[in-house]
């Protein structure tokens, strides 16, 4: 979908000073103070390499294009008719003294937050874009992960163990699918066994019930000095990588869980008061979820550029409700499971951006290798979900906030118009007819709004702009004639 441009220079000024005023109303803070700053330099200065090399290992990292704090690289090889995969993640623990100023910061923080005028990261940037970042030709401290895993994608053997490493490439997503559709590049091979491995991993998700909301990104950025937002379905080569990282999360949840101390990424299944909703909601849309179809299944037969579809997975993220971290240390907590994955998982491949994974690689780089867990990382675990769930409520106001913004000031002079769109959804359930009101997507340009009159779910109808206000944020439509 092409981006879509401000071309109102009165627009654009308003919409420039309320995407500035969202971070300070979030009180998020930019910059970082002299005492963190003067402790990030003096660890990038002198990292902490572990003894252990791996530098003649060809890794890349795949990443959008001009990433700059690169958590994951990876090689894949052929083992006997399956696969060995190394997973290298970035050496976050070797620039962060425990308790030190650059901790007692990230716990504040919480996560990298992305901003339209640019991201606030969760550490200095001399960290996170330099010296602990899996840059191309430098050599680098990193978790190593080495996955053994069998023809069908299963993994039979894991370990996880500091080393150095130097990755050889930074690959991007689109231009590694056009290398991997031409059968072109110095990566060829190497895309083709992640093509291969990220497919089998892709089946047995399926086959466990896992499943992934397969909605288009919306992206808000800034272009030549002006903002845009972007509408995009990932690509094929995306859900392949993120493949590399939920089979990682998964082994380091079973790493902690055989170990007895950890803080799992979970979400309850979904209600079935909910499931039983949506089932009427998908069957009023014209397309029933078969009774004896896995939700997963279901989702992934969906497209999210067909009205209907979307409606449909609209309405799915109400199965997608509850997620959030359980610390334990000794027995394992009662809930195990992210229901959204079918299985027990943790976050560990993205320390860089993310707090919690700083102590779930040191947890299982310890119980890998059989030694004891270091105390700081154990002592802080009952603290890491209340931090974790506040940075990300503030993360998702932060997105949902500069969207609304951005929508605004797109239609800010369209006060009047007409456009077609498509209902997501309606305000509620009387009977079986849908209360007045409800949600509904313009088709051009693709803004979402709260639309007045009676809606049915899945329907294409022509509404009337009433309302786009940048400082609230708001956006209202009526339906048309």
């Amino acid at each position: 979908m092409t981006p879509l441009h401000l071309t109102a220079d009165a627009a654009h000024d308003e919409l420039a000073a309320r995407l500035a005023a969202i971070p300070v109303e979030l009180e998020l803070p930019r910059e970082f103070s002299p005492e963190v700053i003067a402790e990030a330099e003096a660890a990038a200065a002198h990292p902490d390499l572990p003894e252990a090399d791996q530098t003649d290992i060809d890794f890349v990292t795949m990443d959008p294009p001009g990433s700059t704090d690169l958590d994951q690289a990876f090689f894949i090889e052929r083992a006997g008719n399956g696969w060995r995969v190394l997973y290298a993640i970035a050496d976050v623990p070797a620039f962060v003294t425990p308790g030190g100023a650059v901790d007692e910061e990230a716990r504040k923080r919480g996560q990298t937050v992305y901003a339209a005028d640019g991201r606030i990261p969760l550490h200095p940037t001399v960290i996170s874009e330099g010296a602990a970042s899996l840059l191309p030709e430098q050599v680098r401290g990193a978790f190593v992960w080495d996955h053994t895993l069998d023809a069908s994608g299963n993994v039979t053997v894991t370990s996880v163990a500091r080393a150095r490493i130097r990755s050889r490439r930074q690959l991007d997503y689109p231009a590694s699918q056009a290398d991997l559709a031409a059968g072109r590049g110095p990566d060829a091979a190497l895309l083709g066994m992640l093509r291969d491995v990220g497919r089998a991993r892709i089946a047995l998700e399926a086959q466990r019930g896992g499943a992934s909301l397969s909605t288009p990104e919306i992206l808000v950025s800034m272009e030549d000095g002006r903002y845009t937002l972007d509408r995009r379905r990932l690509l094929p080569i995306e859900d392949w990588n993120a493949q590399l990282s939920l089979m990682t999360g998964m082994a380091a949840a079973t790493m902690m869980l055989d170990g007895g101390v950890g803080i799992l990424r979970t979400m309850p299944a979904a209600d079935p008061a909910a499931v039983d909703k949506f089932r009427r909601q998908a069957r009023a849309l014209g397309l029933p979820w078969p009774e004896d179809q896995r939700y997963g299944d279901y989702l992934r037969m969906l497209d999210g550029d067909d009205p209907k579809h979307l409606a449909i997975l609209h309405a799915a993220a109400s199965l997608f409700r509850g997620a959030g971290y359980t610390a334990f240390d000794g027995s394992a907590p009662e809930n195990t499971a992210q229901a959204a994955v079918g299985a027990p998982y943790a976050h560990v491949t993205a320390p860089l951006r993310r707090l919690v994974d700083r102590f779930g690689l040191v947890l299982c780089e310890a119980l890998s290798a059989g030694t004891a867990v270091p105390d700081w990382a154990r002592e802080a675990l009952p603290e890491l979900p209340k931090i974790m769930a506040r940075s990300s409520n503030v993360a998702n106001r932060l997105d949902r906030m500069t969207l609304d913004a951005v929508e605004a000031a797109l239609l800010v002079q369209r006060i009047g118009d007409e456009f077609e769109a498509v209902v997501l959804s309606a305000g509620g359930m009387s009977g079986s007819q849908h209360r007045d009101g409800g949600r509904v997507q313009l088709l051009d340009p693709a803004v979402e709004g709260v639309c007045d009159g009676h809606l049915e779910p899945g329907t294409d109808v022509r509404v009337r702009l009433t309302e786009a206000d940048i400082a609230s944020g708001s956006v209202r439509f009526a339906l048309a004639g």
